[in-house]
């Protein structure tokens, strides 16, 4: 048999992720039933964990090496403005957007009027633990004052910082700068240091390779786990389900309305052909709840699928890890006004721009792991004149609207990688 005959056999990637998620669920349902939880977190989940750790494994390096071929690659500093920029402009228009489009859901759906007041107890009383070390966590970012994002942008050293993901914003500084003074000096000098950075980045494609073979496996733990994990809850998913819907609807938006739009209008690409492109990274997203994580297929299928050239594809897609959370964004606006709702706060103008702006500019320092948006949502709420206590409320059925949420963060990344190339 020819090998194109065996490729056109073979089953697609995100067939064999969604195959895994499926059958995740179904095998976490089944042993429930039986009573077998136990064998699902004793000898399935671990192995979510370890495609997890895989993944995480592999994002600083190829954050690293990506962001330095790809500002090398623009030849000149020039060259560099003018695609940094450009970036970093459209991440924050997107990001505004998402956050108006949030805010217009949930004052018109007012999820929080239906909301009964007995769970809000029970849930304030089951998470106060975690409550209370999330308002620590903002009081002390709070305190920081408007500049302390600069300490975790600026590293102080940079193998501390490459040593733990969440400090991926100093990562891609120090990238940055060391591909502007690359391409400060003449080719000649630095030619040798760059045909390294070209293999290094060729090896690490290649253990990406390997790591997304692991895939649908990883999946398939990861769902199995999770059915497990929210078996005793199913009582929040009922009382939090107008506001699920609403921040399902602000996301859905986003991905099926919004970045489709701005693909029709702004690139040569056809918008049902890029919908159906990102179904992989999607429900890779959506199964790691990490656009870090994500990051190697989205680059990948950028590059090959939606043609985007490595020059774009290698500095927008790392950024937008980072600084671009679209989906984190649309959710915490959604989350903010719900809380406000459930305790009976009235929200007047001036909190509503405080809101818009808070989640704008704490976007950028949003960790791209599972979770990391809470101490961010915690830092609003208390912005604003919210107890961080309400945080409570929603603890418990965030994290499949965290997985939601990845896949329109890396939509988005996406969307304004293709809108960049092809404005160049």
């Amino acid at each position: 048999m020819s090998k194109e005959k065996k490729d056109k056999r073979k089953i697609p990637l995100y067939l064999r992720i969604l195959l895994g998620m499926v059958l995740g669920a179904i095998a976490g349902i089944i042993l429930l039933f039986l009573g077998g939880d136990w064998f699902i977190t004793d000898w399935i989940k671990p192995w979510g964990s370890v495609f997890i750790r895989l993944l995480q494994l592999m994002a600083v390096p190829l954050v690293f090496i990506s962001l330095l071929k790809g500002v090398t690659g623009l030849k000149d500093v020039s060259r560099f403005s003018k695609i940094g920029i450009r970036t970093i402009v459209i991440y924050l228009i997107t990001t505004v957007f998402a956050i108006c489009i949030g805010l217009f859901l949930v004052s018109v759906i007012r999820p929080g009027n239906f909301f009964d007041s007995s769970h809000a107890e029970a849930m304030l009383s089951d998470y106060n633990e975690v409550v209370e070390q999330k308002r620590l966590e903002a009081d002390q970012t709070k305190q920081q004052g408007p500049l302390a994002f600069l300490d975790e942008v600026i590293p102080d050293n940079i193998v501390s910082a490459a040593s733990n993901n969440r400090q991926m914003l100093q990562v891609i500084f120090f990238a940055v700068l060391l591909g502007i003074a690359i391409i400060s000096i003449p080719r000649s000098t630095t030619e040798p240091f760059l045909k390294v950075v070209d293999s290094l980045y060729e090896i690490i494609l290649k253990m990406i390779d390997f790591v997304i073979i692991f895939a649908p496996i990883g999946v398939f733990a990861l769902m199995a786990a999770l059915v497990v994990d929210f078996s005793g809850n199913l009582s929040i998913f009922g009382a939090l389900a107008i506001y699920a819907g609403t921040v399902v609807a602000g996301l859905l938006f986003m991905i099926f309305i919004f970045y489709p739009t701005l693909i029709h209008f702004f690139t040569k690409i056809k918008a049902r052909y890029f919908i159906r492109t990102m179904y992989p990274v999607q429900l890779l997203a959506f199964s790691t709840s990490s656009s870090a994580a994500t990051l190697p297929v989205t680059l990948e299928t950028v590059e090959k699928e939606l043609k985007v050239s490595n020059e774009v594809s290698s500095f927008v897609l790392p950024v937008g890890t980072t600084i671009n959370m679209d989906g984190t964004s649309c959710y915490q606006a959604i989350a903010v006004i719900f809380i406000a709702q459930v305790l009976g706060i009235n929200l007047g103008w001036s909190e509503i721009l405080s809101i818009i702006l808070l989640t704008t500019i704490s976007s950028i320092g949003t960790p791209a792991i599972p979770g990391g948006s809470y101490v961010i949502l915690a830092m609003v709420l208390s912005s604003v004149g919210i107890p961080a206590e309400g945080l409570a409320l929603i603890l418990g059925i965030d994290r499949p609207l965290d997985m939601l949420r990845t896949a329109v963060n890396v939509t988005g990344d996406a969307t304004v990688a293709a809108i960049i190339d092809d404005r160049l």
